[in-house]
């Protein structure tokens, strides 16, 4: 039982840090990356799909994402749908494709991107410390019904930790990298 407590928590920490590089993945550094669009919704065939579901994209340069719907009449639709993303990327349309040119960034807006890598690294570890918390009071409840003994309850508590420490190390890793890629010009 306990071990299931741990590995519960261990399963929604992972689903922090997994969310956490999806977050990041959506950030403009002035690299392109398929991530910046493929979630982009669209309105096809009188549903909404997210672009993957209906065009290939493909990165045919550093700052380039090339977006080919497999039905071309689908080109006005992914256009518009670009757009009113928000992204802040015009899209070119010459017929066969879609393609976006990612501007350089400036120094100000990479400082702002960095403060957002911070922000999104803050809150992943926020979400660890909210499935320990939720751990540590399962374990705190098997020990109070005289489920677990005081020791067993102290070891489990460590091997929490232990996770918990992990996985902020994983956090802190992964946006010391996103950081770095951020400020790269």
């Amino acid at each position: 039982m306990s071990d299931q407590i741990i590995n519960d928590a261990k399963s929604k920490m992972q689903d922090a840090f997994d969310y956490l590089h999806e977050e990041f993945g959506k950030l403009q550094t002035g690299r392109a990356n398929a991530a910046l669009v493929e979630n982009v919704l669209v309105e096809s065939f009188g549903t909404t799909m997210p672009l993957k579901g209906i065009a290939s994209i493909s990165i045919p340069e550093s700052n380039q994402i090339a977006i080919q719907p497999w039905n071309r009449d689908q080109l006005p639709n992914v256009e518009k749908a670009i757009t009113n993303a928000n992204l802040g990327l015009n899209p070119t349309n010459d017929g066969i494709m879609i393609r976006l040119i990612l501007p350089p960034l400036t120094e100000e807006r990479r400082v702002e991107l960095v403060k957002l890598v911070n922000k999104y690294a803050e809150d992943a570890k926020i979400s660890v410390r909210n499935a320990r918390h939720e751990g540590k009071s399962q374990l705190e409840t098997l020990e109070k019904n005289k489920e677990i003994s005081e020791d067993e309850f102290s070891g489990f508590e460590k091997k929490l930790q232990n996770v918990v420490d992990d996985f902020n190390k994983k956090v802190d890793e992964t946006a010391k990298t996103k950081e770095t890629d951020v400020m790269t010009v």
